[in-house]
Order: structure tokens, then C-alpha cells, then sequence
């Protein structure tokens, strides 16, 4: 039975409200995320619930928290972090694999009043450096794995005064700032008075990408927990007996959003694999651990259908009963290929860093159209604008730049020491997100691309998206990425980026095909007028293929941060 009823029921009387009465909360009460989703569920009579199932790179290596022991653990890590200084405001940087400490020194950092800054374990020292710099981080917590990239910055960041190093096993650590902590090894706190946030107490500080310039802190607070826990308890539809697994780093937003802060806060059982991708790897842990709501990207789902449909006959995935995926917008053919192959279409969402919860999505029950982002979740005022004048656009399917009405609780409220940037976001009181899309005459949306990645060929304006969702219907293509090219006549034309799937190898022939099947699908103006075989595309961390690197390849241009980037 779902959570939701129907998506035409939830958008009646709609209102915040809902979550903060459910969640026992008043307008001008303290807000805490990290009591809310431990010593709130602990009152609820969930303590010995299962919280956390953590499985190791071996799979050998399972350990189970439950909500007490999260509880527990994140007074214990927070009693540590006030012992050291760290109070109110201080930021306090996560630079680690998936373990568990990460999720229980996420909560720790909050429960003190300090801000949580995630960042990818991936990241290299100069990527460590200039986020680090920019927040004026005065904690990291990491492992002794990464801890010598901190060592290496460490002269060039006077802000930093302590490296937490949670698996030495109690051990003295030696070098410059380094302390070794253990929180098995230390003394539980029972009782720890939590740090009185309000609703516009900064919580979080996640850093994004843009095309050009340096990294930006998009800063967060606590009251994000209103948008999550209703987000995650209508789109993800979790419910009490759910095994939930979002495959998501909490290095990027949707590790946090919706693999710490939502699942918890509905005193929900979280899965959690520490290890990369891997087909086999990925459906045995859903069958071992019984998972029934799985939240992944279309990367990964993609990566799944490179795998093959033989390898999923191998496991029991008959406990799944959701599946949605975030990050960039889902093909049609991987919706069709998983009802089809898994038995259970995954359910688009869209949403952005500086959204912090989800914005248009796919309710459970509600008609997929496959290669759609679905409908704008109730309590939010969407539009598509103008790109010149930024007024809204009332023609149906006529395309537009998704724009909000700058008004729900996980929204963003800066950039970390770049408000300049941040009101350049805003036109005419709409947060302008820099995607284009359509809208159809149901109100459903159509992902075209990003701003400026949509590609203008003799007038036609040709979806980067469509082209790759339509070269994925090739029998030979694996993944693919499109991007403009400069061309004398035309401004600008297609050109494609593609891996390919076993048992096809490059040649003129294959292009040539490819080229004409674009052509008979889509149309002349779409078809690519060059296809460039890869290996591998670039990709974040978080699994998003970053077209802007072969973009800059393409045009000579500056390539700008790549420090998301997979295998930079």
C-alpha cells in the first residue's frame, strides 16, 4: 500500500505544514536533523529497530546499527568534536569512504550545532585544498587512507586545526594536528545535550560545480528537514517495513538528502555498500540483504543494461517493490529495460544541490512517460520562462527554463561567501535552475538540457538529451554523450561521444549506421555529423557524464573544475 494516495489528492490543500505536524514540530521551535532522526525515533519506540546495514568491498564484512546505537554513537562522536572546540557554526569537513563513521559523524557534527561538509574521499589534494579553504574548515574527519592528501595542504590552511583520523584503533597519531579516534573504542555518552538549532541554522555545505569558475558552497540549514522527510516519504514512498538503499556517496547532496537525513527521520532500515560498481555485486546485495526500495542514477541503471540481461537471471530481485533514480535525467530505454528485465520501472526524479530536496518527480502510482521527469511535487509554483524576457511561457510543449518560486523549506540560502553568484540565480522572483525543458499539456516535463547545452543547428534546437536517449536504442552503443561542434554554415551541429557495448568494435561502418539511425529517428537536423568512439566518458563521482569536458574539447575552450571528475 503506498504512502501517497494519488498525486491529484496530494495537490489539494497542500500545505508544509503536513510534514511539520507529523513530524512534531512548530514554526519557532528548535530544529535539530541529528535529534530527529536518532533520539526522535528512539521516543517513538523504534530504538532497537534496525537503523544501518553496512556491508564492506568483501561482502564478508557486515556490520548492523540500530536506531539506539546511532543514538549513542552520535553523542559519543559529538561529546568528541565539543571536547576538541569545535562549537556552533564551525565547519567540519567528511573526507572518507562509505564506513560507517561517515553517517554517524554526519549526525554528531549536527547534534554540536556545527556544519556538515561531505566531500568525495576521490577528491585529490588540490581539489581538497580549495573547498577547504573556501569554507575555513576547522575539523576534517578521515581515515588513515586519505589523511596524508590532508597532510600535504595542511601548511596553506591556518583555519584547520585538527585531523580526525577515526580508524587508527585508539592509536596516538603522530603527525601535524592528527588524533586517532575510535568510537568503538570510545566511552559511549548516554546523555548529551543537543545543540539548540533553529529552523535557519546553517546545517550543511555541499559543494557543486559550474561550468566555469571555482567550486561553490551552496549553504543549507536545518529546516531542509521539513522538504526531505516528505519528499522521501512520498515520491520514495518508504514505509516501516522498507530495506531502503540509495546508492549515492554522501559526498554528493543526494547522500545526504535522501541517504542520511529522509530514510532516517522516517525511522526507516538503510542499506549501505562501501565498494563501486559492479552488476553481480550490486544484485547480490539486493537479493542478500532482501532491499525493497532502491534509489540509484541513470549511469549506474544504464551501466546495469551494459551488463546484460543474463547476468540479473542469476539473483532473486523479487523483494524490490520501488525503484527511482536521480542525477541526470533518465533515459526511456532504461525505464522500458528495467520493467521489462527487473519487473519495476524506475520513477525519474529531478532535483538540484541548491534545491536540497526533490522538485519534479514521479509519484508512486502515477503514469510514467518514459523520458519524462514527471510532475512538479505539491507546495511548489514551477514555470517555464523566457529565456529573454524571464516571464513565464503559457504555450504548451514550447520550451522554457525551468524556474521555481523561491519558497520551500530545503531551498538553498547562498553561496558560501559568494552572494554575488548567488543573486544571479534569481530573475523577476523566480530561482532560474539553468535546465530547459518542456511541459506538456498534462503538466508533465521534458527535459531538453542544460542551458547551455542545448544545441542551435540552423535554427532547430536540438536536445543533447534526446540524442543520446535515441543512440541508446542502437544495438551497439553502450553510453553516449552529445555536445555541439563548431560548423562554418550551420553556427553549430551534433557531434557524439559513444562507448560500446561487447562484442562491437569501432569502424566507419558502424559510425555511418549509427549517424542514419539518428537520422531515420529523430531527424536530419538531430543526426550527429561526427560520432567519436570512446573508452570511457568522463563522468562526476556521482555518476553524471560531464558534457561540458567534451564541450571545451570541442569549441577550444577552457575546461574549468573537473575536480567531480571520475578518473582525473
Amino acid at each position: 500500500m503506498s504512502n501517497i494516495g494519488s498525486y491529484d489528492d496530494r495537490l489539494k490543500d497542500f500545505s508544509w505544514s503536513i510534514a511539520e505536524n507529523e513530524l512534531g514540530y512548530k514554526p519557532g521551535d528548535t530544529i535539530n536533523i541529528g535529534w530527529y532522526c536518532t533520539d526522535r525515533i528512539c521516543q517513538l519506540g523504534k530504538a532497537d529497530k534496525t537503523a544501518l546495514i553496512w556491508e564492506g568491498r568483501d561482502e564478508a564484512t557486515t556490520r548492523k546499527y540500530t536506531f539506539n546505537d546511532l543514538r549513542i554513537l552520535s553523542n559519543t562522536f559529538g561529546s568528541f568534536l565539543s571536547s576538541l572546540g569545535i562549537n556552533n557554526g564551525d565547519r567540519v569537513c567528511l573526507f572518507m569512504d562509505k564506513a560507517p563513521e561517515l553517517y554517524i559523524g554526519f549526525l554528531g557534527i549536527l547534534k554540536i550545532g556545527a556544519v556538515a561538509q561531505p566531500l568525495f574521499s576521490a577528491f585529490g589534494d588540490e581539489s581538497l585544498f580549495v573547498r577547504l579553504e573556501n569554507a575555513g574548515t576547522k575539523a576534517v574527519i578521515t581515515s588513515r587512507k586519505h589523511a596524508p592528501k590532508v597532510q600535504k595542504i595542511l601548511d596553506k590552511l591556518p583555519n584547520l586545526e585538527h585531523i580526525i583520523v577515526v580508524d587508527d584503533e585508539g592509536k596516538k597519531a603522530l603527525k601535524p594536528k592528527e588524533i586517532a579516534f575510535s568510537l568503538d573504542q570510545a566511552t559511549p555518552v548516554e546523555n548529551f545535550e543537543v545543540y539548540p538549532t533553529t529552523a535557519e541554522s546553517h546545517s550543511l555545505l555541499h559543494y557543486t560545480s559550474g561550468t566555469t569558475g571555482q567550486p561553490k558552497g551552496v549553504k543549507h540549514v536545518h529546516s531542509s528537514l521539513i522538504s526531505q522527510y516528505l519528499t522521501t516519504k512520498w515520491v520514495l514512498d518508504l514505509q516501516e517495513d522498507d530495506i531502503y538503499w540509495c546508492t549515492a556517496d554522501p559526498g554528493w547532496v543526494t547522500g545526504t538528502s535522501y541517504g542520511i537525513i529522509g530514510p532516517w527521520s522516517l525511522g526507516v532500515t538503510q542499506c549501505v555498500k562501501d565498494s563501486g560498481f559492479s552488476a553481480e555485486v550490486w544484485y547480490r546485495f539486493i537479493e542478500k540483504h532482501k532491499i525493497s526500495m532502491w534509489y540509484s542514477a541513470p549511469t549506474a541503471i544504464r551501466s546495469l543494461m551494459k551488463a546484460g540481461n543474463e547476468v540479473v537471471k542469476q539473483f532473486d530481485l523479487t523483494s524490490l517493490r520501488h525503484l527511482a533514480s536521480v542525477g541526470e535525467p533518465l533515459n526511456a530505454e532504461a525505464v522500458v529495460w528495467s520493467e521489462r528485465i527487473i519487473g519495476k520501472p524506475f520513477h525519474d526524479t529531478y532535483w538540484q544541490t541548491e534545491t536540497g530536496s526533490m522538485m519534479i518527480t514521479n509519484f508512486p502510482g502515477m503514469k510514467i512517460r518514459p523520458g519524462s521527469m514527471g510532475k512538479a511535487f505539491p507546495g511548489l509554483t514551477p514555470a517555464l520562462l523566457d529565456p529573454d524576457t524571464f516571464e513565464p511561457i503559457t504555450e504548451i510543449s514550447k520550451p522554457g527554463l525551468i524556474a521555481f518560486r523561491y519558497d520551500w523549506p530545503a531551498r538553498m540560502r547562498t553561496y558560501w561567501n559568494n552572494q554575488q553568484t548567488f543573486d544571479k540565480k534569481f530573475k523577476n522572483g523566480w530561482y532560474i535552475t539553468g535546465d530547459r525543458s518542456t511541459i506538456d499539456k498534462d503538466g508533465y516535463f521534458w527535459f531538453i538540457g542544460r542551458d547551455d547545452d542545448v544545441i542551435n543547428t540552423g535554427g532547430h534546437l536540438i536536445s543533447p538529451f534526446e540524442v543520446e536517449s535515441a543512440l541508446l536504442e542502437h544495438e551497439a552503443v553502450a553510453e553516449s554523450a552529445v555536445v555541439s561542434k563548431p560548423d562554418e554554415i550551420n553556427m553549430e551541429v551534433v557531434k557524439a561521444f559513444v562507448t560500446l557495448k561487447p562484442g562491437f568494435d569501432p569502424s566507419q561502418e558502424l559510425e555511418l549506421e549509427i549517424m542514419n539511425f539518428i537520422r531515420k529517428k529523430l531527424s536530419p537536423f538531430a543526426m550527429p555529423q561526427e560520432i567519436e568512439y570512446m573508452d570511457l566518458l568522463p563522468k562526476t563521482r556521482s555518476g553524471k557524464i560531464m558534457r561540458r569536458v567534451l564541450h571545451a574539447k570541442e569549441w577550444g575552450e577552457e575546461i574549468g573544475d573537473i575536480s567531480t571528475l571520475e578518473n582525473d
